[in-house]
């Protein structure tokens, strides 16, 4: 898609979920794209701010709390995986580049990042590219059958989809947790638990385990948590 087609069906989105008091992630595959962008959503009277590496740790968690306070509509972000965590108020995933190639954009981190939108019970994502990847492919594959499954799910157990709510609360994390050796050593090892820990998770809710499932959901969380320290 040609990048003024991009900016203009991303804004239109955006605005759509600006008047349902619904959040928005965009994820990019630059520091200077997703400052660029920012600039542009600002310059447009969205009120954006922008995630990376550069940005310390304490004003990241600041900027998700004030994400899911509405105090902010619009959340940039390189690696949204590590940033994240649990915001069920964006009810958007917008990922631009998703025909790049690189471990971004892998069908794994796709997998992931779409999964992002799935907290919110209108949950959408977009992936904006000039042409699908055998990596979109199987994201887009892997994310239409665990819809399908959980849908069938829904309809078997008379489960009406509701948004994950949770109290926007401090983020705390003491020195001894960072230093827990059960911390990932890397960011593709923390992708990897995740896959097999929300593999394991559609297949308990498939059994009706529910004390797995609490057990699992619990496992998840903390995984999640680790991407914003790492």
């Amino acid at each position: 898609m040609p990048l003024a087609d991009t900016t203009a069906n991303l804004l239109r989105n955006i605005r759509e979920r600006i008047a349902s008091d619904e959040r928005v992630l965009i994820t990019t595959i630059s520091k200077q794209s997703a400052e660029a962008l920012h600039l542009h959503l600002q310059s447009e009277g969205i009120r954006s701010q922008y995630i990376h590496s550069d940005v310390k740790t304490d004003d990241r968690i600041e900027i998700i709390r004030q994400l899911r306070r509405g105090e902010l509509d619009v959340l940039v972000g390189i690696n949204l995986l590590r940033e994240g965590l649990d915001i069920p108020e964006a009810s958007l995933v917008a990922i631009l580049d998703a025909d790049h190639a690189g471990f971004l954009r892998s069908s794994e981190a796709l997998i992931q990042i779409i999964g992002r939108a799935a907290r919110n019970a209108k949950g959408k994502a977009i992936l904006y590219a000039d042409k699908v990847t055998p990596a979109m492919q199987r994201a887009m594959d892997e994310s239409n059958r665990r819809r399908e499954k959980q849908i069938a799910y829904n309809a078997e157990h008379q489960v009406k989809p509701q948004s994950s709510r949770r109290t926007i609360d401090p983020i705390v994390v003491t020195g001894e947790a960072l230093n827990d050796p059960t911390m990932c050593a890397t960011l593709e090892e923390l992708c990897q638990r995740i896959t097999a820990s929300e593999r394991e998770l559609l297949r308990a809710c498939g059994d009706g385990d529910k004390a797995e499932v609490e057990a699992l959901r619990q496992t998840l969380d903390g995984l999640y948590r680790q991407y914003i320290f790492m």
